[in-house]
């Protein structure tokens, strides 16, 4: 049943939809980040700013390799993802206006820990990913929420729930060692025993 779920979510992407994605900090709505067109709609729907980037979910640690970086992502990051810390970095990617940032480039990546997330990421590869809410309200934690809120805007809703019901935690990799630009659930640096 699921992978019907994907395949519809997948269909919905690839005809530059938005669409309801669970996470394990809020429940999202996300597009296909290098489609201008879908990029707007997601910005239309949530009456968001255009001047607040949008950031990125990957399948996985390993993925970097594809998203043409300039910032190096160090491998501890990989012990924390799938979960909720995001990585700024600096990258030459071309994604559509409003995915992260152009001078300099720059965007926020994240490993989702939501099977459902994954599965999807996995099929498609990676997504424009931000909170299910008109911007400035209380985000969303599972897909009825969000649909109470967006209805028939969001072309599919994949079922799922948060867990953490708040933002990741926010780490900029362009300062060495990383610096905190948001506290989330997960705390950094690590300590060590």
């Amino acid at each position: 049943m699921q992978g019907d779920s994907i395949q519809l979510a997948t269909k919905a992407l690839n005809e530059n939809s938005v669409v309801g994605i669970p996470t394990e900090t809020v429940y999202g709505i996300g597009v296909n980040p290098y489609s201008e067109e879908a990029v707007k709609k997601l910005f239309e729907i949530k009456e968001r700013d255009d001047s607040k980037p949008i950031s990125l979910l990957i399948p996985s640690y390993n993925y970097l390799n594809q998203l043409n970086l300039v910032t190096q992502v160090p491998e501890i990051v990989d012990l924390y993802w799938p979960g909720p810390l995001t990585a700024v970095v600096e990258t030459n990617e071309e994604f559509a206006d409003g995915v992260g940032t152009k001078q300099p480039h720059t965007i926020g990546l994240r490993v989702p820990e939501n099977e459902t997330a994954l599965q999807l990421l996995n099929e498609i590869g990676p997504l424009a990913v931000t909170s299910a809410n008109v911007s400035g309200e209380k985000e969303a934690t599972d897909n009825d929420e969000a649909f109470t809120m967006f209805g028939d805007d969001i072309a599919y809703y994949l079922e799922g729930k948060a867990v953490h019901g708040d933002g990741s935690t926010v780490v900029d990799f362009r300062v060495t060692g990383g610096e905190i630009l948001r506290q989330g659930p997960l705390k950094w640096p690590p300590t060590y025993c």
